[in-house]
């Protein structure tokens, strides 16, 4: 009955290990999910640098035309503002690391201690089965018993004890393994930590050069904020023109293609907001939708240094800017490409500014402003990739700047969101 009593101990003390396995196990999970954080954050920080790659090559590029000061604000402010980002993606993943490691120094102690119990119940099994290893002994301890009923238990409990030790033996063999494996992640995950840190170090070091390249350029154009305020306003009602032109031409295309589209049938209006939409016009909408996020660039290479939405100017803080659109920079008389099949609505012309294409995508329109050259027009029918145009490249500065605009009906949408990542 000793025995027995030995073995049922011994039992308890599995599924206490079974239970601390379980512990770990909810541990990997929470390993797994930084993990995926982890590799979000790469990502992220991946995508910044090629960014910064890009928009080296764009500008070195260029000849080096003498560029306006507000223009050498843009550009310093770009670098800054993704400077900064990258930083700050930077130290995100590096927290990230210093949470992890401190997890799996954590689950390190844990499976120490777990191994060397499994050792010590280990060494006292083998003790006890040498002392009792002999054949002779084992059927003693069967014939001893005062029935059958005893000497089956018996038996069975040989058998267990034999696949115990068996178990024993392979689990400290597994754990041996976790604690390697986990000791050259950890390795592994401070390297990376460490490099995380001087990659830092050299950002914020590129930044604060950038940062005082900024400050002395705008201490050194104090004198002259009038002259830039009557620039940037004057940039904002030109802005404001083309907004109003822009509007008025959607909601024309909206109004007669519903005009056509209601032809024949009693009792309807042509709405000038919404299309009234075809088979044909659902479906390529349907298809536009579907590609959020995974729509081409419309020229081969290019940095977004004017992003969507309401943002303030960087030489007078009075003033605020409402981009419709996004400004693309991109390499001098670069193509400019059709993001998705459609059809050509309206060739956008503005006094005194350039042109720029309007394309229908059933309900969808994209518009791509601030060309040199057209080589479509209206009522031509585009395919994803077409090129249909190139960006004009100032001989002031030598800047190729694209302005991408996207609406649904005649609202207007971020087209940030639906480009796919460089």
């Amino acid at each position: 009955m000793n025995d027995e009593k030995s073995f049922n101990i011994k039992m308890m003390k599995k599924y206490c290990n079974a239970l601390v396995v379980l512990v770990i196990l909810f541990s990997s999970v929470q390993l797994s999910a930084q993990s995926a954080m982890q590799k979000k954050l790469e990502a992220q920080r991946q995508q910044i640098l090629r960014e910064i790659e890009e928009f080296k090559l764009i500008y070195t590029s260029k000849k080096k035309e003498e560029k306006s000061a507000l223009t050498l604000i843009e550009d310093l402010n770009y670098k800054v503002n993704v400077r900064q980002n990258l930083i700050r993606i930077t130290n995100e993943q590096a927290n990230l690391l210093t949470r992890e490691i401190n997890a799996n120094q954590k689950e390190i102690t844990s499976l120490r201690a777990q191994l060397e119990e499994l050792k010590e119940d280990y060494a006292a099994m083998v003790v006890k089965s040498y002392k009792s290893k002999s054949e002779q002994s084992k059927i003693m301890f069967l014939l001893s018993s005062e029935d059958f009923k005893q000497a089956y238990k018996r038996l069975q409990y040989i058998k267990q004890y034999a696949n115990y030790q068996k178990e024993q033996g392979e689990a400290i063999k597994t754990k041996t393994k976790e604690l390697q494996d986990l000791n050259i992640q950890l390795t592994k995950q401070k390297e990376d930590k460490q490099k995380l840190i001087e990659d830092n170090r050299i950002a914020k070091r590129e930044l604060e050069k950038e940062l005082k390249e900024r400050e002395t350029l705008m201490a050194s154009i104090k004198a002259d904020m009038g002259k830039f305020a009557a620039q940037i306003k004057e940039k904002r009602q030109e802005a404001d023109r083309l907004d109003k032109e822009i509007n008025r031409l959607i909601r024309e295309a909206i109004a007669a293609a519903n005009k056509e589209a209601n032809k024949g049938k009693p009792n309807t209006s042509s709405s000038s907001s919404k299309f009234v939409m075809t088979p044909e016009a659902k479906k390529l909408a349907t298809n536009f939708e579907s590609n959020k996020g995974k729509l081409g660039w419309p020229v081969e290479r290019g940095v977004i240094k004017g992003k969507f939405g309401k943002t303030r100017s960087l030489t007078d803080n009075s003033v605020e800017v409402n981009n419709s659109g996004i400004k693309i920079a991109t390499t001098a008389n670069a193509d400019v490409k059709t993001v998705f099949n459609g059809v050509v609505s309206k060739i956008i012309l503005v006094k005194n500014a350039n042109p720029g294409i309007l394309i229908r995508h059933g309900n969808y329109f994209t518009i791509y402003y601030n060309l040199s050259k057209v080589y479509v027009k209206p009522g031509d029918k585009v395919t994803t990739g077409q090129v249909i145009g190139k960006v004009f490249t100032s001989k002031v500065n030598g800047e190729s700047l694209l302005d991408f605009r996207l609406f649904k009906n005649d609202q207007r949408l971020n087209p940030q969101y639906w480009l796919a990542k460089f």
